[in-house]
């Protein structure tokens, strides 16, 4: 991911720079997926991004509609009813504290 990211990050096809999934579909309820996010590089996670991994999963044939996606961050349970709705269900954990200074 480290070698690839900022190449598709910067790629002349996305001027404004793109955030991007790769993800391997283990079976039908089951993904593993890695993030990366423009200006940010590789993240434990994506809610957004899984939501639409789901979404593109199941339009494209390769998944059902709820399904588990395993992040570097967690596994994220999603849910999508077919149409509009689209629910995410995981862990939220503290990764950091800090001290805004001005």
């Amino acid at each position: 991911m480290h070698n690839i990211g900022p190449l598709v990050e910067r790629h002349p096809m996305f001027p404004q720079r793109v955030n991007f999934e790769i993800v391997n579909v283990v079976n039908d309820t089951h993904l593993i997926a890695r993030v990366w996010e423009r200006g940010s590089g590789e993240t434990m996670a994506c809610g957004t991004g899984a939501c639409a991994i789901a979404v593109a999963g199941k339009l494209l044939g390769l998944t059902e509609n709820d399904v588990n996606i395993t992040l570097p961050g967690g596994t994220l349970k999603i849910s999508w009813d077919g149409e509009t709705e689209v629910l995410m269900e995981g862990p939220a954990e503290e990764v950091f504290t800090g001290e805004w200074t001005k």
